[in-house]
């Protein structure tokens, strides 16, 4: 159970340092390091997707989980969520940059839950630390959510820091169910899931470098649908 912790520690950190020391940072290294975290969301995303198997199947979750995530409107409802994050961390801390718009808060807070909460790597990590008790792909993740919570928490504030509850809850959830899903699952499962997973880091990196506006955080259910589809496509059609 070390890598979930760590990578919640990672988070609470780097947001208490950026909040807390953000001032002294140059401003030209809190404008270009946003894009080299969008950079390295994409190639993780690409190197997720390399894994594919079932193309048909990995597309078939994807637009099936974004039509779902649309309809659900996920996204606003977590805008909801930042949204009181924001509104109770300000009574306790000072506000985050007072110069950035409301929208533009809120599209950059969306995009590093995303990045911390819901990666492939994070929940891959997670299970496979629970079934092989390795925690060596949480310890890497949790170096880049360091430097990401880092430069994000001095303009967004310390809510940044309360991201690390639900993404450890999550972790701890997979991490005590790996033992449960992992029989369930076959390596052209995992691979598509890792797939999907990649796609979805891919669109947060463009999000992140500022080149794509689609709600991400709409293809969320996506990642719940990966495994199952792709075990029923390798079933019922090869």
């Amino acid at each position: 159970m070390i890598g979930p912790l760590v990578n919640a520690s990672a988070i609470i950190l780097g947001s208490g340092i950026g909040a807390l020391f953000g001032d002294k940072v140059p401003e030209r290294l809190q404008t270009r390091m946003p894009v080299v975290f969008g950079l390295a969301s994409m190639g993780l995303g690409i190197a997720m997707m390399g894994k594919v198997q079932l193309l048909a199947a990995v597309i078939l979750a994807l637009l099936i989980g974004s039509t779902l995530g649309e309809l659900i409107q996920l996204e606003e409802r977590i805008k909801g969520f930042a949204g009181l994050l924001k509104h109770g961390m300000g009574k306790i801390s000072s506000p985050p940059d007072s110069t950035m718009h409301h929208h533009d808060y809120m599209d950059k807070f969306i995009s590093v839950l995303i990045l911390f909460c819901v990666s492939s790597t994070g929940v891959f990590g997670a299970i496979n630390e629970g079934v092989t008790g390795d925690p060596s792909l949480l310890i890497v993740k949790s170096f880049l959510d360091l430097f990401t919570a880092t430069i994000f928490a001095i303009r967004l504030g310390l809510p940044v820091a309360m991201l690390a509850i639900p993404q450890c809850l999550i972790q701890l959830i997979l991490y005590f169910s790996a033992n449960a899903i992992m029989p369930l699952t076959t390596p052209e499962m995992i691979a598509d899931f890792s797939a999907v997973g990649g796609l979805v880091m891919l669109a947060t990196g463009f999000r992140i470098c500022g080149i794509l506006t689609y709600p991400v955080a709409n293809m969320i259910p996506a990642l719940i649908l990966a495994m199952p589809v792709s075990a029923l496509w390798g079933y019922f059609v090869l």
